[in-house]
């Protein structure tokens, strides 16, 4: 109440307090904000003019529990989350403040929609987070010790990626098949070399492919096509730049599980490899084989593939630069002479960052987590849903 029995609104006593710091007058701030808060107990506004007023006096702890009775009343207030995180900062270091600022992050505009005057406090959030998990990890792996002694390959690279998933710099990666998934298969990035016995007679014979692809390259450029060709009555989703392009191009040896003899015969040697090789025989599914050319400065956005039932297998043959390829967390460069077989329904994407063509061998080899039994009735199990549909 004021003098003559009206009544003063929570706005008009926060704004008599904003007037009182701005002459530095704590007391009178303070005791319109006692006002205030007698008249609108659960009113977070006021809760966070009280914070920032005692923020600004110096009384941090007297800020961090205004702020914290603002959070009572609404845990997902960002900005008071923001504001709670500078205060610990101050009063307590960087590790603790990360925690809180972690929080905030996650409840925070995009950058283009963020107010000016909070685009710094979310940058500063943002560094002492990421300073805080760099140096979480770096304790992690001092902790943990070297992880070449851990075991094979599988176990080393999974502690690795532990560590960095734990330290918070690193996202989990799942399979996100775009036609089947099959239940409690690991979700691997790169597969371990052991699994797969047949890769040095891939490898070996590196040379002789590439003899017969420069030959192909030569004579049959034009039968290379674009490997991302939606119709027009569908989403591009993230391949608006590669569809219908050659910037990304394929000349397909096996497709969809059907020879192409025509390919096949230019290229006797590569297809005499194939058919030695373990390839995932699926009929109306696989295998699929197939040069694959990535053009100069050109990447291939990040995606998935159709089923975790089968992986597939690059081996190298023009590299002219460098040249990545990322599955999950793990990014790796190609070499010559070097093949690996991947997850392809985790997230993967690749850059081809040299001046001028890029092309590898791609096809695809069953699970080896997968008996026999299981492959024949899960390629029955695929044509039965095809025919369900009538296609």
């Amino acid at each position: 109440m004021v003098a003559g029995g009206q009544s003063t609104s929570p706005e008009q006593l926060l704004a008599d307090a904003a007037a009182a710091m701005r002459r530095r007058d704590l007391a009178g701030a303070l005791g319109s904000l006692a006002q205030a808060e007698q008249i609108a107990p659960f009113d977070p506004h006021v809760k966070m003019q009280k914070a920032m007023i005692h923020r600004m006096s110096g009384a941090l702890p007297a800020a961090l529990a205004a702020l914290d009775e603002a959070l009572a009343l609404d845990p997902y207030n960002f900005l008071a989350l923001l504001s709670k995180g500078a205060v610990v900062e101050k009063v307590s270091g960087e590790r603790l403040a990360a925690r809180v600022y972690e929080n905030a992050l996650k409840l925070a505009p995009d950058d283009d929609k963020l107010m000016p005057s909070l685009k710094a406090p979310v940058a500063r959030a943002r560094e002492v987070v990421e300073k805080t998990r760099a140096a979480l990890e770096s304790y992690l792996r001092d902790s943990v010790g070297p992880l070449d002694q851990v075991g094979g390959e599988l176990a080393m690279n999974r502690l690795d990626e532990a560590i960095g998933v734990y330290a918070g710099r690193r996202k989990i990666y799942n399979h996100e098949p775009l036609l089947l998934h099959y239940p409690r298969l690991p979700a691997i990035p790169f597969y371990p070399r052991e699994l797969f016995p047949w890769l040095p007679e891939l490898e070996a014979a590196t040379p002789m492919v590439v003899e017969e692809l420069t030959a192909v390259l030569a004579a049959q450029m034009d039968a290379f096509e674009p490997y991302i060709a939606f119709r027009k009555d569908l989403p591009v989703n993230q391949w608006g730049e590669l569809n219908h392009s050659k910037r990304w191009s394929s000349l397909f040896l096996w497709k969809d599980g059907v020879r192409q003899d025509a390919v096949c015969a230019s290229c006797p040697g590569t297809a005499a490899l194939l058919d030695r090789l373990p390839m995932a025989h699926q009929p109306g599914f696989a295998p699929t084989a197939m040069f694959s050319a990535l053009e100069a400065n050109t990447r291939i956005p990040a995606h998935t593939g159709s089923t975790n039932t089968r992986l597939l297998c690059h081996l190298p043959l023009i590299l002219p630069g460098p040249a990545r390829f990322r599955v999950g967390n793990e990014t790796r460069e190609w070499k010559m002479g070097q093949s690996w077989i991947f997850d392809d329904t985790i997230e993967h994407e690749a850059w081809n960052d040299a001046d001028q063509l890029r092309v590898i061998l791609i096809f695809d080899v069953w699970n080896p987590f997968l008996e026999p039994a299981e492959r024949e009735r899960i390629g029955a199990m695929m044509a039965a849903r095809n025919a369900f549909y009538g296609s």
